[in-house]
């Protein structure tokens, strides 16, 4: 079997591995310095020299590509919108809210809520901090 399939192989392996595991974003760098390892063998380099190229191109993947990558995924909360935007914020306590319910003001408008620990009972005029939104209910603790 020729080197480069077999580096094919690796990559492609390697991908269905970074699809399998969404979120770690490192298998598919490793595909990629694979496919650029494979391209080293198909022009007729030998086995230290894909290594060689393998490696440059793992460092060069996981040193560059993969901080911009994570930047975009760690948004600051300046950018952040939507019902992500809300996470953070601070909420005044309508009603009572418990495990089974509530209601909080978020920015003039009223929410359904429900307390973040099970056990959490904040009562009405209660400044709260939203930690999580799950449809149109927040998730809030004190």
């Amino acid at each position: 079997m020729p080197d480069w399939l077999i580096w094919i192989i690796v990559a492609v392996v390697l991908a269905i591995g970074e699809l399998a595991t969404p979120g770690l974003f490192v298998l598919g760098l490793v595909a990629v310095a694979a496919l650029a390892a494979s391209v080293a063998a198909a022009v007729g380099l030998d086995v230290g020299w894909q290594l060689v190229v393998f490696g440059a191109a793992l460092v060069g993947t996981l040193g560059i590509v993969r901080p911009i990558a994570r930047r975009h995924v760690k948004m600051p909360a300046a950018i952040r919108t939507g019902t992500d935007a809300l996470v953070g914020q601070r909420a005044l306590v309508l009603e009572r809210v418990d495990a089974d319910g509530g209601r909080v003001k978020i920015g003039g408008e009223e929410w359904s809520a429900r307390a973040f620990m099970e056990d959490d009972v904040i009562e009405p005029g209660t400044r709260v901090q939203i930690a999580r939104i799950e449809g149109a209910t927040a998730l809030v603790h004190d």
